[in-house]
């Protein structure tokens, strides 16, 4: 059984499928997850990344929903008693999801299923909320992890927590094709003389973009008042997203999925923190980097979340590569201002790309997909 709720994890657990048929051909495989997934074979009761939100604000709001969702799967559990119950990202569900199906282990000692429970990238419990590594250590038999630091933060909390770093599954993903549209920019090429081409990446949710594209699009206009010349771009995951973009003003060229054409043509983004930074990152783009959520969910955030940056490669790198502005600071003028000196600066443009490169170097070999297979089969002798 596999659950995933957001687009990048329907991916993730697409490429994860498609490793175990290769290990396990006659393997079943069912859950809830996306259209990548139902793709690859997975039998899915429901699309769960068509009610991806984040913060406190909109779990809120959508809490009966996600309650009868979450219900609807535990009951599936139970009834169908998957050797294994694999979490994909979505954290914050699956973590539940997963120490609900021990509690249920525990209270039926008379039943004979005890399935191994897996997540597949690690919760940002690093990040904040430490306490819930313990919960992880309790009832979990397997993290795959895919930042190289997560091993070692594991070990030093709750050693007896099995934490396997499979790599990043970016690395592989994307073949020299992908590439081939590269304007110059991963060669350290000028802009100077040429139209620049800037990229928006507001998010996958739709309160994302009800919060980000609005300033979004009130910096592109700041920089396109600076660089008339400047030529746009937005990407969104589904036909849904780009409905609403439209609905709330976006009149540049919108494209549905295909992220690394767009990155590979690009000069500077625009992004919302989250896994997308990652993308830009291994693409070599220069990034300004925003979230923007609603007061409650910042007030409760900013007193439980220890890491200095939400933006991934800056806390891979140790330092700020990627100016990041969060809630308030999130400002037009900011972004345009961080975005205008990405493009005009060549010298910080280098020295962004050089620090990317090392970042990238670090997230391992291609194959990650196929060492998570491994790992989980490994839980059967």
């Amino acid at each position: 059984m596999l659950i995933a709720g957001e687009a990048s994890g329907d991916l993730l657990a697409a490429e994860l499928v498609s490793a175990l048929r290769g290990q396990l051909p006659d393997a079943q495989l069912f859950g809830a997850g996306g259209a990548k997934m139902s793709a690859a074979g997975v039998e899915l009761a429901f699309d769960l990344t068509q009610h991806s939100v984040i913060g406190i604000t909109d779990v809120l709001k959508n809490i009966l929903k996600f309650r009868r969702l979450f219900n609807q799967l535990l009951a599936l559990a139970i009834e169908r008693k998957p050797d294994v119950v694999i979490g994909v990202d979505y954290g914050g569900f699956n973590l539940r999801f997963g120490q609900a199906v021990k509690k249920y282990v525990r209270e039926n000692p008379f039943s004979t299923w005890n399935p191994k429970i897996v997540q597949f990238v690690s919760p940002q419990v690093w990040a904040s909320r430490p306490g819930r590594a313990d919960k992880l250590a309790r009832d979990y038999d397997l993290l795959l992890s895919i930042f190289p630091f997560e091993k070692d933060w594991y070990a030093k909390r709750v050693p007896q927590l099995r934490v396997e770093f499979v790599g990043h599954p970016m690395i592989g993903r994307f073949t020299t094709d992908d590439l081939r549209f590269t304007n110059g920019l991963a060669k350290g090429a000028s802009i100077v003389n040429r139209k620049s081409q800037i990229l928006l990446l507001p998010g996958s949710r739709k309160s994302e973009l009800q919060r980000h594209l609005p300033v979004m699009m009130d910096a592109l206009n700041l920089i396109q008042e600076k660089l008339p010349a400047a030529k746009a771009k937005m990407v969104l995951p589904n036909p849904a997203l780009v409905a609403l973009a439209k609905s709330l003003g976006a009149n540049l060229e919108i494209q549905i999925g295909e992220l690394p054409w767009a990155l590979a043509e690009s000069d500077v983004a625009l992004a919302s923190t989250g896994t997308v930074t990652m993308e830009c990152a291994f693409f070599g783009v220069p990034t300004v980097t925003l979230y923007k959520t609603s007061w409650l969910t910042y007030q409760i955030a900013k007193r439980i979340v220890t890491v200095k940056s939400l933006t991934m490669p800056n806390l891979l790198a140790g330092e700020p590569v990627y100016p990041e502005f969060i809630q308030h600071e999130a400002t037009p003028e900011n972004l345009a201002g961080a975005a205008l000196e990405l493009l005009q600066d060549e010298a910080r443009r280098t020295q962004i790309k050089a620090q990317l490169t090392q970042i990238i170097a670090s997230l391992g070999e291609p194959g990650a997909a196929g060492r998570a297979a491994t790992a989980v089969l490994s839980l059967f002798p």
